[in-house]
């Protein structure tokens, strides 16, 4: 399945409760589990007014409805075709 970077602006992201957050999560999960199509939210960062979301799905169409029905908003989503770090340079 494929892997997708996707932006989300969220003013004051930063500054969101630990409350705040778990609802976002609770939300996020329910809107999965009723999808009914292979579907996987790897995590997110939260950095300045964004949330930067990892997403496994078949396409960025039903990450769009993912985002729709949880009422989350959507500046981009972005294909992930490969990662790299520190281990990277070792193989």
């Amino acid at each position: 399945m494929p892997k997708y970077l996707i932006e989300r602006t969220v003013p004051g992201a930063n500054m969101l409760t630990a409350d705040e957050l778990r609802d976002i999560a609770a939300k996020s999960n329910a809107v999965v589990a009723g999808l009914g199509e292979p579907y996987v939210w790897e995590h997110s960062y939260v950095a300045g007014d964004k949330l930067f979301c990892v997403h496994d799905a078949a396409s960025p169409d039903l990450i769009r409805r993912h985002a729709a029905e949880g009422g989350f908003p959507v500046d981009s989503i972005i294909e992930i075709s490969s990662t790299i770090g520190p281990a990277t340079a070792n193989v």
